[in-house]
């Protein structure tokens, strides 16, 4: 082995975009380079050469770098700082034996990939499937996920948004405690499973994005401390950790082994975009927020495939869609936590904690899908403050709508999915509901069979002080829903780190074929969704609706108009009807008459009358029959329905 000269030569494959810190595998050897400006020293170990120690070169700025000849790929190493202790590479492309193991020499493009004709995916018309690697298969890998995708394909999914990756210490984690965010976790698979299960699925002409945390690290296994006092910052708090430098001393480096790292999942692994957990907690004052450089710069990384960045976002701030150049940070869609806890509170009646603010009722549906979000500026009770900013223009597709996810999931005391909580004809006719709405619908793994199997929080931890801290953080964070917090309740909440709870939460994928009724109707739906032009449209700017009865809604999706197929109306103003509408009427109540019907979206265009298309009640479904609640006298709606016509 040889540093004395730097070596410069590029790998084979890929040459239009570098990461330019780690292990950069050469023709002839392995160049290394990391910033550590807190060190006067810095030597890289090679593990399985009899631990050579080689020093690397200061660069004068806080970098070290050096090249090390005749190193192989799959060599190990740890970085020794100022002669003392070993610790892995803050850009460690994988560590086989945890986060506090040695680093692992990847080569980036030796992955021969199969879809060099994929050209990524856009917002619009896409259906999302979130999964959690761990617990979405028995076996828990990414190879057992990609045995699924054909399946995904069948039922409709066009979108996989998978749960954080990162390498985070134990058996079982939700990935949000991730500490080598760039080295996906040894426990899914070997270094190269995450870039075969991608490419499997663009072969199925799936995307796939990825669940990434930039506004803290996990709590066992950050090791940049020992690297620079600059990552973190105590200007800002999160509920979850120390908040990441992007505009304090030094952050220039900080900013840049983030966004590098939301370039990396594009470039090398060939992702379709990201989800951003709680944008609200990403701490940026400076002229150019991080969030619109990530956009910016992971766009240009992917040159002439298409990507979609969603955030999360909870107080709800339009400006996280504007575009970079209006001074936004440029997402294409935002989660909408407002339509859930409206579908949470209609389908249980219970308006605890963060539900206090809705009420469940048929004029909340119909804001919510012509409006995308139901507070954009009004007082919010539960924070005490106002919350949301105004929505106008910005397109249905850019509001993702679900009535589960991980979190919504295991907030409850048993991680019940939401179907196990109400009637199945009233989850049938919500589910209607969100999957045939403009907006952009997502399901939870296992929901679309009815799984039976809860969602748990888990989160594996050695240290039994901090296992004991999580368990007793869990129990906290569920007391704020005063039905959970009772002695009685707050002992049956699960212990994080017992391994029942992680097994509890993987999925039965047989209940496909148990659950055959529910899974039909979700496909049936996404089929009607996929299909049908007026629906596929997910025009927001031309829907209405108008409530009927107590329980009772419906939503009038309006064709296009004739020569001018993408006119968009002025704001407030309502298209005319004309023969390609559509109507869905939901009841979720008791059954109801509305005779006479003096509403003006229930009447059919001019000679023409509404033809049944689909019912929640259909029996493949598991409903009690089909009945045409359109009579000449007016609508005798079926208790908890929703029914779907054409003009």
């Amino acid at each position: 082995m040889n540093q004395n000269r730097r070596r410069r030569k590029q790998s084979k494959g890929n040459t239009t975009w570098r990461l330019g810190l780690g292990a950069e595998v050469l023709s002839d050897g392995v160049r290394f380079r990391v910033w550590a400006p807190r060190c006067k020293s810095v030597d890289v170990i090679i593990e399985n050469e009899n631990g050579a120690i080689i020093p690397l070169n200061p660069e004068g700025n806080g970098y070290f770098s050096g090249f090390v000849s005749n190193l192989g790929v799959r060599s190990l190493y740890k970085y020794r700082l100022d002669e003392d202790g070993r610790y892995p590479d803050p850009c460690s492309r994988f560590q086989p034996e945890g986060p506090h193991g040695p680093s692992m020499v990847i080569d980036p493009w030796a992955y021969k990939w199969g879809d060099l004709g994929w050209r990524g995916v856009d917002i619009s018309r896409q259906v999302i499937y979130e999964i959690h690697i761990g617990t979405f298969t028995r076996e828990g890998t990414f190879d057992a996920a990609a045995q699924e995708l054909e399946e995904l394909k069948r039922l409709g999914i066009t979108l996989i948004e998978v749960m954080p990756v990162a390498e985070f210490p134990g058996r079982w984690n939700w990935g949000y405690d991730g500490v080598d965010i760039y080295a996906p976790s040894h426990v899914y698979g070997d270094a190269e499973a995450m870039k075969r299960f991608v490419d499997a699925a663009h072969k199925y002409g799936i995307g796939v994005i990825l669940d990434v945390v930039y506004n803290h690290l996990g709590p066992d296994g950050n090791y940049l401390k020992y690297y620079s006092d600059y990552y973190f910052t105590d200007k800002y708090e999160t509920d979850w950790g120390e908040s990441p430098n992007f505009d304090g001393p030094e952050s220039k480096e900080v900013r840049e082994f983030f966004i590098s790292n939301a370039c990396y999942w594009i470039a090398e692994f060939h992702l379709d975009g990201l989800r951003l957990d709680a944008t609200q907690n990403i701490y940026d004052s400076g002229p150019f927020h991080i969030l619109a450089e990530i956009s910016q710069r992971t766009r240009e990384v992917a040159r002439n495939r298409k990507i979609v960045l969603i955030g999360e976002n909870e107080p709800q701030n339009i400006t996280c869609l504007a575009p970079v150049e209006k001074g936004g940070y440029g997402l294409d869609a935002l989660w909408n936590d407002d339509f859930h806890h409206l579908v949470r509170v209609a389908l249980t009646g219970r308006r605890e904690a963060y539900y206090t603010d809705y009420r469940g009722k048929p004029q909340e549906f119909i804001s919510s899908i012509k409006r995308g979000f139901l507070y954009q500026g009004q007082h919010y009770k539960w924070q005490g403050q106002p919350r949301g900013t105004p929505v106008t223009r910005e397109p249905g597709s850019a509001f993702v709508f679900y009535i589960q996810n991980h979190d919504q999931v295991a907030n409850s005391l048993y991680g019940e999915r939401i179907h196990t909580l109400t009637s199945p004809s009233r989850y049938r006719a919500i589910t209607a509901l969100m999957l045939l709405a403009p907006e952009t619908p997502m399901l939870f793994m296992g929901q679309e069979f009815g799984a039976s199997t809860p969602f748990l929080f888990f989160a594996d931890h050695c240290d039994e002080e901090l296992a004991g801290s999580i368990h007793q953080g869990r129990k906290e964070f569920l007391s704020q829903f005063p039905s959970h917090g009772s002695d009685e309740s707050q002992d049956r909440i699960p212990d994080p780190c017992a391994v029942s709870t992680f097994e509890r939460s993987k999925l039965k994928l047989s209940e496909r074929k148990a659950h055959t009724q529910i899974y039909l109707f979700h496909q049936d739906l996404l089929r009607l969704r996929r299909e049908d032009s007026v629906i596929a449209a997910q025009r927001r700017d031309r829907i209405d609706g108008a409530v009927i009865g107590p329980n009772a809604f419906i939503i009038r999706f309006f064709g296009e108009d004739c020569g001018n197929p993408r006119t968009t109306l002025p704001l407030g103003s309502l298209p005319h009807p004309h023969g390609e509408d559509r109507l869905l009427v939901i009841n979720l109540g008791t059954q109801f008459e509305y005779k006479p019907a003096p509403e003006p979206l229930l009447a059919p265009i001019s000679g023409g009358s509404w033809h049944l298309v689909w019912s929640s009640d259909d029996p493949r479904y598991g409903g009690s029959g089909i009945i045409n609640p359109c009579d000449k006298g007016g609508w005798t709606l079926p208790g908890e329905s929703a029914v779907l016509f054409s003009s």
